[in-house]
């Protein structure tokens, strides 16, 4: 990040020039990942109000941005005053700085046995060095599974290493929408998770701007149209983008190179790569066959492989797919328990397996899980990822589908699916105790596991949090309404601790969708509305969230659960505050704060009222400080701020000194400013929040400037 006047966008123009004014404003909404980010947009609507003199919402979109921008801008041109206002505040701003250090190698190892791919190469080369002439580097690789296009980019980057100095990234599009591609992305540049804006389209224009002179390379890997990849390009000249998918994308202008079989001659050099000369030489009498049978396909010639000498128990038919006969031929060398293990944990589509995951599915233990794990992928019937975990290709997992059906029967699949979204609930509902033991969101369903902390807690949901959104589809799919109710409220400490909300989305959704149609006008329904609500704020999609809100309001008001209705009205004002619309924020913590009354001293939810409370009366000082009632705002935050201080709550006593800080210094009153944020500064010491102390270091800045 960067302050706004050094050296930035507004070295070359005018702090109150409409185009540096827009800048700070998207400098600032994009900025939003973190508190810090929060607050500095919250303080950047009290300053339009201010401006303005009357309440403006928001913006959501960029004309929304340029419309504040010029209004801001004929308000400060108008009056000295304000001017002077806006360019503190102005230069009190950190603008995303693309991102300047090299990049990472993220590559996947290209497999050591490659042959052929001469002309593929050779177009690849000339696409690299080509004059620019404004048009982007983008090729398509594209050909059937199994057929090599992903080795092939990989060997290709391997061998221009030299030509991406400042990195070659890489992303599986197999299971990710673009929104946590980009992130994934952005980390793999060298940005830091708090520095990831939240919104999709702020996460794509960084991602473009700190590609913008970087001689990079970027692999989107098993893409499946058009729209899935065209937000993740950068027309930057010394960019290269490899798009490598199974059919031709329709719509994307990409350089298109088809990607086929391998010859004779060089299927039979791969197989001498991979099984030696003397294998080959004693296979002599079975090597057509087997030719024959993998059709140039490097999947199945490397499935091939170790059994040359071993004929195809049928031989391949016209027009027969290479892929699956290599499936069919390895799965029928498998012992009973490897086999049984490969039909059941492929039934569904789970991102990765681990050996506990497998395990459950194959009604085993986790040791001969592991063994028998190791087992098929030496056979390559699933892949090892970087996590240690195991996935198959979309062709294999089919095949062991399939199978199982056939062999194993339909009540034998559906309980395998049954215990691994069993397994995952009990790994959820275990973690998301450890993490956030005091919530009362946090499910009390037993389970038989246990986490050692807190960490230990949310590290365990975030490493999860793929397979626990395959776990809520599947127990939907199989109408199990209770368990994915249980896995979805389970996710809570995950997205108030971690975020990864646009991951999560498409749980919640589910978990919306069941509540509403099984468990209407519940707290199980108004707590999924409610935590839905929170990430689609997060993610700066208001519009979105605002219904959610109300549903949560509406279905705690209904189940009788106050501290809950409470809550939902709370968050309702929350919301509010990232809207701009103050004097509705302060109307819902009012409103929340007389709920509140209605909880009585042996009811549930008692022994947290003080504290909720004090939270309260924080936010409606924060609510105060944006309508630019100061002095009120004060007497709410020094009320919070007593009940913290008091409680030992060192990030909340932070935050509320935080909000008295810029209270103070929004009135000009520059001493007793400097004394909060120093006292913040100094609460904040051991509790690991370098973003909110880069925002009281701004905050400083201002009261010395």
């Amino acid at each position: 990040m960067r302050r706004a006047d050094d050296g930035g966008v507004h070295a070359v123009m005018d702090l109150l020039s409409t185009g540096a004014i827009g800048a700070v404003f998207g400098a600032v909404g994009s900025g939003m990942a973190g508190e810090a980010g929060k607050l500095a947009w919250e303080s950047a609507g009290g300053m339009v109000r201010r401006l303005a003199g009357r309440e403006v919402t928001a913006p959501a979109t960029p004309d929304e941005v340029h419309a504040i921008a010029r209004l801001v801008h004929d308000r400060v041109h108008a009056d000295p005053e304000l001017a002077l206002a806006w360019t503190r505040f102005a230069r009190g701003v950190r603008v995303p700085a693309p991102v300047t250090g090299p990049g990472r190698h993220c590559l996947p190892v290209a497999p050591r046995s490659f042959t052929d791919r001469q002309d593929a190469l050779r177009l690849l080369d000339k696409e690299a060095t080509r004059a620019f002439g404004g048009r982007p580097r983008l090729v398509l690789l594209h050909g059937p599974e199994g057929i090599g296009t992903s080795t092939l980019a990989f060997h290709w980057g391997a061998r221009q290493a030299a030509r991406f100095p400042d990195g070659q990234l890489y992303a599986d599009l197999r299971a990710l929408g673009p929104e946590p591609v980009l992130a994934a992305l952005l980390r793999q540049l060298g940005l830091p998770d708090e520095d990831i804006p939240p919104s999709f389209a702020d996460r794509a224009a960084l991602f473009r701007r700190s590609l913008a002179d970087r001689r990079a390379l970027v692999v989107l890997d098993h893409a499946r149209s058009a729209a899935q990849v065209q937000p993740l390009l950068a027309p930057a000249p010394d960019v290269v983008t490899l798009v490598v998918a199974r059919h031709p994308l329709i719509g994307l202008d990409a350089l298109r190179i088809p990607v086929g079989p391998l010859g004779h001659r060089d299927a039979k050099r791969l197989l001498t790569e991979l099984a030696g000369k003397p294998a080959v030489s004693a296979a002599r009498a079975t090597l057509p066959a087997v030719l024959d049978r993998c059709a140039g396909s490097p999947y199945a010639l490397r499935a091939a492989a170790p059994r040359l000498t071993t004929p195809p128990e049928t031989p391949a038919g016209p027009g027969s797919d290479p892929v699956s006969a290599a499936v069919e031929d390895s799965y029928r060398l498998l012992a009973p328990d490897a086999a049984r293990l490969y039909r059941l944990c492929g039934l569904y589509d789970w991102p990765a397996l681990d050996a506990a995951a497998a395990a459950r599915a194959a009604g085993t233990d986790a040791t001969d899980a592991a063994r028998l794990l190791d087992e098929l992928a030496g056979a390559l019937l699933i892949e090892p990822t970087d996590d240690g975990r195991y996935r198959y290709r979309p062709a294999v997992r089919a095949h062991a589908a399939r199978t199982a059906a056939a062999t194993d029967g339909i009540a034998a699949c559906s309980a395998a699916v049954s215990r691994t979204v069993e397994g995952y609930l009990h790994l959820a509902l275990a973690a998301a105790r450890a993490a956030l033991p005091e919530s009362w969101r946090v499910p009390s369903a037993t389970t038989p596991l246990s986490y050692e902390n807190r960490g230990a807690g949310v590290a365990a949901l975030a490493a999860e949090a793929p397979n626990l959104v395959q776990a809520v589809h599947a127990a939907e799919e199989f109408g199990d309404w209770d368990t994915v109710v249980l896995l979805g409220q389970a996710l809570w400490p995950l997205q108030l601790k971690a975020g990864h909300h646009d991951i999560l989305l498409p749980a919640l959704r589910a978990g919306v969708r069941t509540a509403d149609a099984h468990f209407p006008g519940t707290r199980t329904a108004g707590a999924l509305h409610a935590q839905l609500a929170h990430s689609l704020m997060e993610l700066r999609r208001w519009d979105e969230a605002e219904p959610e809100a109300l549903a949560a309001a509406r279905d705690e008001r209904a189940g009788g659960h106050v501290r809950g209705h409470a809550s939902a009205v709370e968050f309702l004002g929350l919301l509010r505050l990232r809207q701009w619309r103050f004097d509705e924020a302060y109307a819902a913590f009012d409103e929340a704060y007389r709920i509140l009354d209605g909880i009585g001293p042996a009811d549930e939810g008692a022994a947290d009222l003080p504290r909720a409370r004090a939270l309260l009366e924080r936010h409606r000082g924060r609510a105060l400080r944006g309508l630019g009632r100061r002095a009120e705002a004060v007497e709410r935050l020094d009320r919070a701020l007593a009940f913290f201080r008091a409680s030992g709550e060192a990030y909340n006593t932070a935050r509320t000194l935080t909000d008295l800080a810029e209270t103070r210094l929004n009135g000009g009153e520059f001493t007793a400013a400097r004394t909060l944020i120093d006292e913040a500064t100094a609460a904040l010491r051991d509790e690991q929040a370098e973003q909110h102390l880069e925002y009281l270091r701004l905050l400083r800045e201002r009261c010395d400037g």
